[in-house]
C-alpha cells in the first residue's frame, strides 16, 4: 500500500489571504471581487476543519490587496473572516472584518418601490438590526433584508 503524498498549498508571494470564512461562502466571496480574473491567480480551500469554527473556507489571491469597500462586502457575508496581507511572502498586515452599524451603497433595496430603485440620486442606506442571523433595514422604506436577499444580490452582480 503506497502512503498518501502530502500536497501542499503554495505560497503567495504578494496579495491577499482571506482566512476564516463561513463554510460554503468562498464562491459568494469571489463573487463580490469579481473573481476568477485573469490578472489574480485564485487558490480557493472550501470546508477545511477548523478548530474554532468546525469547517471554514480559504481563498487565496495573488497579486492583488483589498480595497476597504471590498472588505465591508464580504463582512456582510462571512462575519468572521480574517484578512491577510502578503509582501514577499511575509504576512505583513492582519485584521479581521467589521460588520458596519450602517451599510451605505453596498446593497440594494429588494422593495422595488423604494427610492433607492428609482432614478433619484440616491444611495441606499441600511442600519444593522440583528448580526445572527444577519438582518438589515432600509433607512428609507424599512424593508427588512435577510442573508438570502444579500446571498442573491451577490450572485448577480
Amino acid at each position: 500500500m503506497k502512503t498518501p503524498r502530502e500536497l501542499k498549498v503554495k505560497p503567495i508571494r504578494n496579495g491577499t489571504v482571506i482566512d476564516h470564512i463561513t463554510a460554503n461562502k468562498a464562491l459568494h466571496v469571489l463573487k463580490i471581487l469579481g473573481l476568477p480574473s485573469k490578472e489574480a491567480a485564485v487558490t480557493i480551500a472550501m470546508n477545511v476543519k477548523s478548530a474554532h469554527m468546525g469547517a471554514k473556507d480559504i481563498v487565496k489571491i495573488e497579486g492583488r490587496e483589498l480595497q476597504s469597500r471590498e472588505v465591508d462586502k464580504i463582512a456582510l457575508i462571512a462575519p468572521n473572516a480574517t484578512i491577510n496581507i502578503v509582501r514577499e511572502y511575509e504576512i505583513v498586515g492582519k485584521g479581521k472584518v467589521k460588520l458596519l452599524n450602517n451599510i451605505n451603497g453596498l446593497l440594494i433595496c429588494p422593495n422595488p418601490n423604494c427610492i433607492t430603485n428609482t432614478n433619484e440620486p440616491v444611495i441606499s442606506k441600511f442600519h444593522v438590526i440583528d448580526t445572527e442571523p444577519l438582518m438589515l433595514r432600509c433607512y428609507y422604506c424599512e424593508r427588512i433584508m435577510n442573508n438570502k436577499d444579500m446571498e442573491t444580490q451577490f450572485k448577480q452582480n
